[in-house]
C-alpha cells in the first residue's frame, strides 16, 4: 500500500471527524477510514455523539470481513478503556486489522493506551500523519483535556470604529441577520455560553441556539452561564426560561478573586468538571476584559459591521493594558465576509517570559 493512499485516507478521516463538532462533546471528534490490504476504502465513520459508537466501530461495521489484514486510519489514538462503549483498540484487534495509522496521541489518561495494546497484539502502529490538521480540527477538546479547563472563544459584534452600542444604549442590531445566524451556528459548536450579569440586565438575552427565521430551538443546547458575583439575575430573566440548562455562577458558589468578583479560573475549572470542553464568551465588555487580562481567551471571533457610530460603549472594556507595549497582540487566522459584515478570527499571541 503506498503512502499516498494513507495520506488521502487521513485527509478524509479529518473531514469526517468535523461532522461531530457540537454533538460529540464532552468526547473528542474522531474520524476513521479503513483500507483493505490493497489500499481500497472499505469502511469509514465518525463519532457523532457522546455515548454513541466511536468512529472505529462505525467503520468496522461498514467494512465487515473486508477489514481483515487492512489498515485503520484514525485521527485520534484508539481508546483503550470501557465507558459507555467498549475499547476501540480491542475491536480493531478482533477485526484482524494489521496496521493502525494515527494522527494525534490521546492525552486523556483515562482513555489512552490504545497504541500499546495494539502493538502488544502484533498490530503495527504509526503516528503523525497530517497531525497538525487533525490537531486543529480537535483543538478545543485537546486543549481542554491537556490543561483541565475549557477552550474559550470570545465573540463580539461591533461597528467599524469598535462600538458595541450607540450613545443611548441601543445595540439591536449592529450586525446583519446573516452574521447573527452565523453566531447561532458558532454557539452550536460549544458546550457553554458565558455572559455577564450586566448583559443579562441590559439586554435580557436568551443565549440559546435558534433558527432566526422561525425561532425554533436546536436539539442540542449549550449550558447558559451567567457570571453574577452578587446573584442579581432576575427571576424572570430569559436565561431562566427552561429552554436550556442555566447556571447562575455567583462568588459565593464559585469563590471570589482578589477583586471580590467570581474567580474566573475556578469558574472554568468547575465548567470542565461539568463536562464543558468549549465555551463561548458573549457579553459584556467588562467580563471580556477580565478574561483577556487573565489570559483565559484562546480565540477571538469578531463580527465587524460597515457602520460608524463615533461614540457609545466599546466592545471591550479594561483588559489590563496601560501602555502600547502591553497590548494584547493577535494573529489573524481568517477573514470572511458574512452578508455585509466581516467575521475576523484571531488567536491571542503568547507573551514571552
Amino acid at each position: 500500500m503506498d503512502s499516498g493512499s494513507v495520506d488521502e485516507a487521513m485527509r478524509r478521516a479529518i473531514a469526517l471527524a468535523a461532522r461531530g463538532l457540537g454533538t460529540a462533546s464532552p468526547n473528542p471528534v474522531v474520524g476513521c477510514v479503513l483500507l483493505d490490504p490493497d489500499g481500497e476504502v472499505v469502511g469509514e465513520g465518525f463519532h457523532a455523539y457522546a455515548g454513541g459508537p466511536h468512529a472505529e466501530i462505525v467503520a468496522l461495521a461498514q467494512a465487515g470481513r473486508r477489514a481483515r489484514g487492512g489498515t485503520a486510519v484514525v485521527t485520534l489514538e484508539p481508546c483503550d478503556h470501557t465507558g459507555r462503549t467498549g475499547p476501540c483498540s480491542r475491536a480493531l484487534i478482533v477485526a484482524g486489522i494489521a496496521r493502525v495509522v494515527v494522527a494525534v496521541p490521546d492525552p486523556d489518561p483515562v482513555a489512552a493506551g490504545g497504541a500499546a495494546t495494539l502493538r502488544a497484539a502484533g498490530v503495527r502502529v504509526e503516528f503523525g500523519v497530517r497531525a497538525a490538521e487533525a490537531e486543529a480540527g480537535n483543538v478545543t477538546w485537546l486543549t481542554s483535556v491537556r490543561r483541565g479547563w475549557p477552550y474559550v472563544v470570545w465573540k463580539f459584534a461591533a461597528t467599524l470604529d469598535g462600538r458595541s452600542a450607540a450613545v443611548d444604549g441601543t445595540s439591536m442590531w449592529i450586525t446583519s441577520e446573516e452574521a447573527r445566524a452565523d453566531v447561532h451556528a458558532l454557539r452550536g459548536t460549544v458546550d457553554a455560553v458565558i455572559a455577564g450579569v450586566g448583559t443579562v440586565l441590559a439586554d435580557d438575552p436568551r443565549l440559546t441556539v435558534r433558527n432566526l427565521r422561525d425561532g425554533t430551538l436546536a436539539i442540542r443546547q449549550p449550558l447558559r452561564v451567567v457570571v453574577d458575583s452578587l446573584g442579581r439575575t432576575p427571576a424572570g430573566a430569559r436565561v431562566r426560561d427552561g429552554a436550556a440548562g442555566t447556571w447562575i455562577a455567583t462568588a459565593a458558589q464559585v469563590g471570589a478573586g482578589p477583586d471580590g468578583r467570581v474567580d474566573l479560573p475556578e469558574l472554568l475549572a468547575e465548567l470542565h468538571r461539568r463536562g464543558v470542553r468549549a465555551a463561548l464568551l458573549e457579553g459584556g465588555p467588562s467580563l471580556a476584559g477580565a478574561f483577556l487580562s487573565a489570559g483565559l481567551v484562546d480565540r477571538v471571533v469578531g463580527y465587524v459591521a460597515p457602520r460608524l457610530l463615533g461614540a457609545g460603549p466599546t466592545a471591550l472594556a479594561d483588559a489590563g493594558v496601560t501602555t502600547i507595549a502591553d497590548a494584547i497582540d493577535l494573529e489573524i487566522t481568517d477573514v470572511t465576509q458574512i452578508g455585509p459584515d466581516l467575521r475576523i478570527t484571531a488567536l491571542p499571541r503568547k507573551r514571552e517570559g
